[in-house]
């Protein structure tokens, strides 16, 4: 590889109108990935007066999320962010990020795990009851109430089931809102008297209301010390955990967790909790539904395993080995967290180039997931390919759904558990087909959605 001095950029796109960019951009900012990334593993392009690297290969992502990840803090996008999810976990950075995680991970332990199986079970249950022999549903829409409801009961104590529809919409928007101020033009984007900015701030209003509510519940239990929680009902969730041990020795001294980061961390996992397992579920029965032979013996493994009448606990997710290959496959296939971005506070040396700070540097999961110098046959669906050999010899960040380094998504156990379970839950007793005539086509939003929904028949296989 050319070793270039401080002042050379990688090929990429030439220059053209920041408007232009933009609008291309805003329509299919996958498709323009692509097309950037034939110009190698590194490459740079400028949006107006911003530069922007876009890495293609595992070794340079490492460098950013692992490596190097000191120089680097998150995009743009999520620093704008900061207006709804405050410094919470997902926006803030530093030490304050290290404090706040640490004051969270004992919320996402495997002991809580087990417990957590259980309310994710009872909700998808209920949610596969209700559906109907024939019936033709938007299963993404299904799939976010559930995931919605599940995170709220399991993380929150919190029952918001008849609620899921209105909130789920309120979700909706404020998705809406971030996808529009991580684009170039953003603040400016924010600042006009457009109905979908008054629909932003209707929807931050009701869902911190919802947040308060929650809070304001379990301060009413007076928990005072981790060790009282198994005397209350909400004993463990993650809004009990941080009540009640709010206080952690870090590296510089006591740190005590305002009532506002309160506020933010509830908020960020609210509304990060439930996108990525929704999605991932919604692509999963899409990809069943066109693939006869992996669908039939996912039917298989499930049977085997749980017959008619026997429900999944988290005892049984090592058992489930093609159900897990399955979810992994299909996170492949569409990541639900398809790009990743990041801005450099430090100059930096990736490649051979060095990245100056002020630059804005992004990677695709979408792209590396879908890369055949890592994976053969890259567009087919294939469970089989995850099997103990591949996964030890591909490289760390040629898969990634989940991000990875000190970053890395802290409720990725949470995620897979609920995501193995609701396909056994569901298999077990229902096999759907896509409606014909129903358009695919990818929304990628801060997740990847399917953008017209995804209407499936339900066929039902077991009382």
């Amino acid at each position: 590889m050319k070793r270039a001095t401080s002042m050379d950029y990688p090929t990429g796109p030439t220059q053209k109108l920041p408007l232009v960019q933009f609008l291309n951009f805003l329509r299919d900012p996958i498709g323009v990935l692509v097309d950037i990334s034939r110009y190698g593993d590194i490459s740079h392009f400028k949006f107006g007066n911003q530069h922007i690297y876009f890495l293609n290969h595992p070794d340079y992502i490492r460098d950013v999320l692992v490596t190097y990840d000191t120089r680097f803090i998150k995009s743009r996008g999520l620093q704008l962010a900061k207006k709804v999810l405050g410094e919470g976990l997902l926006t803030s950075e530093g030490t304050t990020h290290r404090n706040q995680r640490q004051l969270i991970h004992p919320a996402f332990n495997q002991d809580r795990l087990t417990t957590y199986a259980t309310t994710m079970t009872e909700y998808i249950l209920r949610i596969s009851n209700r559906w109907k022999d024939d019936d033709t549903l938007d299963v993404h829409k299904e799939f976010m109430q559930l995931t919605l409801a599940i995170v709220c009961k399991a993380l929150f104590g919190f029952d918001i089931e008849s609620e899921a529809e209105e909130i789920g919409d309120h979700v909706t928007t404020l998705v809406e809102y971030f996808n529009r101020a991580r684009m170039p033009l953003g603040e400016l984007i924010e600042k006009l008297p457009l109905p979908s900015n008054r629909r932003f701030h209707y929807a931050k209003k009701q869902l911190d209301t919802l947040i308060y509510r929650i809070i304001h519940e379990h301060q009413s239990t007076r928990i005072t010390h981790v060790k009282d929680l198994p005397r209350h009902n909400h004993h463990g969730d993650l809004v009990s955990i941080l009540l009640a041990n709010k206080n952690i020795t870090s590296d510089n001294g006591n740190y005590v967790i305002s009532k506002l980061q309160l506020r933010d961390n509830v908020m960020t996992i609210f509304l990060a909790g439930h996108e990525t397992v929704a999605n991932a579920l919604t692509w999963t029965f899409y990809l069943l539904s066109q693939n006869n032979r992996e669908e039939e013996k996912l039917y298989e493994e499930i049977d085997s395993i749980l017959g008619n009448d026997r429900l999944p606990t988290a005892a049984d997710i090592p058992k489930l080995e093609f159900t897990g290959k399955v979810l992994s496959e299909s996170m492949r296939l569409y990541p639900p967290a398809w790009a990743i971005g990041r801005q450099a506070i430090q100059d930096c040396k990736i490649g051979g180039y060095t990245i100056p700070a002020g630059s804005t540097i992004l990677m695709s999961q979408y792209l590396m997931h879908r890369d055949k110098r890592f994976f053969p046959e890259p567009g087919r669906f294939n469970p089989e390919r995850w099997n103990s050999e591949t996964r030890t010899n591909l490289p760390r960040f040629s898969y990634f759904p989940f991000g990875g380094g000190p970053r890395a998504c802290i409720g990725e156990p949470f995620a897979l558990t609920e995501g193995i379970l609701a396909i056994a839950i569901i298999v077990r007793r229902w096999k759907m087909k896509l409606e014909s005539g129903h358009p695919i086509a990818l929304q990628p939003l801060v997740t990847l959605r399917p953008k017209y929904g995804m209407r499936m028949r339900l066929i039902r296989r077991n009382a």
